[in-house]
């Protein structure tokens, strides 16, 4: 999400400064590498480099072939084969053994839905969506469509090439709403007068932070939270803490009440929130509120004894707690990784909630027995449109 987030940015400083650009997505891998399919890279014409694609072993040649892109104005695609010999000292950096497919394409700004102008609009909007790319492996001479398709919840907005091409691509948006719907990526091949393969990805929108209280322990955990890119506000009812000065990086910082603080915010599902403001009541008040609410992550800052009461006194209150409202109530919160100070518990904290949102529970990946990356993709198929 971060990479995306800087991808556009550096997109639009290159505009202004009237510098063409172009877009390498990995849409296809077989065997191991360093970057799943959905890495990308934005690359401009003086070589300035935003994202990564690889552990840093492909970049320079994806550089020399994005400039022949941008002289061309034609995508092209790319395959690295570290199983080669002739090819395997691309991937002596990446430690892969696999066959990495990269497209390459220039962002025309005539076409009003070029891909960074999809991600703008799907980043604007903070929705899960689909993404789809369309490439041709059988001719990588031929026509390369690219960045196609965005589908959200609300509708569908397709590129040049299928606006203009008399293509029914029907099968390809009933397959990316099924991908919408299972949260799954997919990789499919389409023939239509040619074959072409399309990477079907699943957008997440970046997580968000809710942190209640601004004390010192609350600033690493807001600074740590914006490098991953996440959305973060910080909440307290202290005037002289919940500043500006003293939280630069977070995206807002609210003086609030406990009673008035949530009709200030959007909470969605991928929505985490910390309770930290060491005011027992002011916790309290917030817990009671959160509960019923459908946020991912309710983090209690403290000993378990403390949340116990506070989830008790509630009880007491008349309120009902169902069992899976307790399920997403982490307290202590943070994973035990014997953190001491608030950089450490920061870092445990951001820990616990990535492992929640990713469904994993956050432990070792040596002893783990499968590979590093759970598969999120479904079965390779094939259909004809």
């Amino acid at each position: 999400m971060k990479e995306l987030k800087d991808i556009v940015a550096a997109f639009d400083k290159a505009q202004q400064q009237g510098q063409q650009t172009a877009l390498a997505t990995v849409v296809l891998v077989e065997g191991s590498a360093y970057r799943r399919p959905g890495a990308r890279m934005l690359i401009t014409e003086n070589g300035q480099l935003t994202g990564a694609i690889s552990g840093g072993c492909l970049e320079g040649d994806a550089l020399r072939k994005a400039q022949q892109v941008m002289y061309k104005q034609k995508a092209m695609l790319v395959t690295y084969d570290t199983t080669d010999e002739d090819d395997a000292k691309l991937g002596v950096g990446l430690g892969c053994n696999g066959i990495i497919h990269i497209l390459i394409e220039p962002i025309l700004t005539a076409d009003p839905q070029h891909p960074l102008q999809l991600l703008k609009e799907w980043l604007h909007q903070r929705q899960t969506a689909v993404l789809t790319t369309l490439f041709s492996l059988e001719d990588k001479k031929g026509a390369q469509p690219g960045t196609a398709l965005l589908l959200t919840e609300t509708g569908i907005t397709r590129n040049a090439f299928l606006d203009n091409a008399d293509w029914p691509d029907n099968a390809l948006v009933e397959d990316a709403r099924e991908a919408l719907r299972t949260r799954l990526h997919r990789t499919r091949e389409y023939t239509f007068t040619a074959t072409f393969t399309a990477f079907i990805e699943v957008l997440e929108p970046a997580p968000r932070l809710l942190i209640f209280g601004a004390g010192n322990d609350a600033i690493p955990l807001t600074a740590m939270a914006t490098v991953l890119g996440w959305d973060t506000t910080v909440i307290d009812g202290r005037p002289a803490y919940a500043t500006a000065q003293r939280f630069p990086k977070a995206g807002r910082v609210l003086v609030s009440k406990p009673d008035q603080a949530l009709q200030q915010l959007d909470i969605d599902e991928r929505t985490a929130a910390v309770l930290m403001t060491h005011n027992y009541n002011y916790d309290l008040a917030m817990l009671r509120q959160l509960l019923p609410l459908q946020l991912a992550y309710i983090g209690s800052l403290g000993p378990k004894k403390k949340l116990e009461r506070m989830l008790d006194e509630l009880r007491e209150a008349g309120e009902i707690i169902l069992p899976e409202q307790l399920e997403k109530v982490y307290g202590p919160t943070g994973l035990d990784i014997g953190a001491e100070g608030s950089e450490e518990i920061a870092l445990s904290v951001l820990s616990e909630i990535k492992a929640v949102l990713a469904g994993l529970k956050g432990t070792s990946l040596r002893d783990k027995n499968a590979p590093i990356h759970s598969p999120i993709t479904a079965p390779v198929t094939s259909s004809a449109v």
